[in-house]
């Protein structure tokens, strides 16, 4: 069965079709993970028209996906580049946490959730600016 995987992903066509649907997949999971550790209901929020639960939670997909991209651009194996991502994205939960601990001057998720756009923009830029550290990391 492994060969047969192994032989199919020599297919540009097929190796194409199997990165973008473990990254979708992967993709949803990490989002789920993401809306179980804040506060608020991120699609709730969005649904009644909140940008900076968009934004915080746009930032998080672009975030996600770049670091995904770095990782199928470095390594061979789509199991590998699996783990670099979910690697990824285990640091940039964390740098998110870090953000609301190193704010003294206002709660994260209690602004985002008010829908205070300069936090939800903020959390937006740190999440894409760190996938950009974090997936260079995997080219090395």
């Amino acid at each position: 069965m492994e060969t047969l995987v192994g032989e199919w992903l020599l297919n540009p066509y097929f190796k194409m079709l199997a990165y973008f649907s473990v990254a979708c997949l992967a993709l949803i999971v990490l989002l789920v993970l993401f809306e179980a550790v804040t506060r608020y209901k991120c699609w709730d929020e969005i649904k009644r028209g909140n940008m900076s639960v968009a934004m915080a939670t746009g930032g998080k997909i672009f975030g996600i996906c770049n670091i995904f991209r770095f990782g199928i651009q470095s390594y061979d194996s789509l199991y590998t580049s699996l783990q670099w991502a979910v690697l990824g994205y285990v640091l940039l939960l964390s740098a998110y946490f870090l953000f609301g601990f190193l704010m003294p001057f206002f709660k994260l998720d209690e602004e985002i959730e008010r829908d205070n756009r300069a936090v939800g923009f903020l959390a937006m830029v740190i999440s894409i600016s760190l996938s950009y550290i974090i997936g260079a990391s995997l080219e090395t």
